[in-house]
């Protein structure tokens, strides 16, 4: 299905793997909802990557309807985006196949993300690590995106479904749209609350590091003022005070305010305030979201309807672009 409408298309994933933590939700959650006010926007739930590490199946059931919830709860409108669950639509693996076929060994063996998981998970070091950005590469190419947006960790898989492609199309024609990275807002790089030299990730050890958007006001705002600073008791932006410059970064992607309109709030109030005012910032952020998501998780079969007919507008595309390339590459159809 081409698309006739003016507009770019933008597809974009994000893995059920538990519940966002801020760092997600303001780094690139939230661009999402501006994105799809701007762009014809695919969103999907990355399900089929999830299973690379190994997962109870109630887990990644629970999961997979806890994201979708997330993702509608945080502003994604469904009629206005196609929203869908990647295992939902099973093009994505039949391209996915045919890439692996289009994909030298040497070019997935490069890949920085197998070698680290690899490290991480030496017990299960499946065929689905190696050949996880070769279905990437298909949940791109299989809705003709012209963007993607990506973080640092994310460009070499983006660079090799440009080469995939641009090597399918050197043999068949122009037929898969070649990719371009998505430059738009920046989000916030939030980090460890308790560590802030390294992200915040839901996966830290101590719980006191990260807030999830579903955390309790109470909860957030305990972690908040427990975050760890310095002994300056001055609010000003510097890489030498790592701690208030995360804090800064959050107040900054929830308020809206520079980082010059914050340090001048609040001078000479000190730490105790401003931990204070960023706590029920992000409590406030939030909120919205958090309302929603209990309404939404309630309503299992709004949400069975949603993903029902996402999969239908995503498959409507996908369904045809499996079509055309298979017909490219000489297999019989009738």
């Amino acid at each position: 299905m081409e698309n006739t409408s003016k507009k770019k298309t933008v597809l974009s994933l994000i893995q059920p793997t538990g519940t966002p933590t801020l760092g997600n939700y303001l780094g690139a959650l939230k661009n999402w909802v501006m994105m799809s006010k701007e762009y014809d926007c695919f969103f999907g739930e990355a399900d089929l990557h999830s299973i690379t590490v190994r997962t109870s199946p109630e887990d990644l059931n629970s999961r997979s309807i806890e994201m979708f919830a997330i993702l509608i709860a945080m502003g994604l409108d469904p009629e206005k985006s196609i929203i869908f669950c990647q295992s939902h639509v099973p093009a994505h693996a039949q391209l996915g196949w045919i890439l692996d076929c289009y994909t030298q060994f040497g070019e997935a063996a490069r890949m920085t993300q197998f070698k680290d998981k690899s490290a991480k998970h030496a017990d299960n070091i499946n065929l689905g690590l190696f050949t996880y950005p070769t279905l990437m590469a298909a949940d791109i190419l299989i809705y003709n995106a012209d963007y993607v947006p990506i973080g640092a960790d994310q460009k070499q898989h983006l660079e090799l479904t440009r080469d995939i492609a641009n090597r399918f199309n050197g043999l068949y024609g122009n037929f898969f749209k070649v990719p371009e990275p998505f430059i738009g807002k920046s989000g916030a790089r939030v980090m460890s609350l308790q560590e802030p030299d390294k992200k915040m990730s839901k996966s830290d050890t101590n719980q006191k590091s990260f807030i999830l958007v579903t955390e309790p006001a109470d909860s957030i705002v305990k972690k908040i003022k427990s975050a760890v600073t310095d002994s300056e008791a001055r609010v000003y932006y510097s890489e030498e005070k790592p701690g208030v410059a995360n804090l800064m970064e959050i107040y900054s992607a929830c308020t809206g305010r520079s980082y010059e309109q914050i340090e001048q709030e609040f001078e000479g109030k000190g730490y105790g305030a401003f931990k204070a005012s960023v706590a029920e910032t992000v409590v406030e952020e939030l909120k919205p979201l958090q309302a929603e998501y209990a309404r939404l998780i309630k309503d299992r079969g709004y949400l069975e309807k949603c993903a029902t007919e996402g999969a239908k507008k995503a498959s409507a595309v996908a369904d045809n672009t499996v079509k055309e390339c298979m017909k490219l590459v000489g297999f019989w159809q009738y």
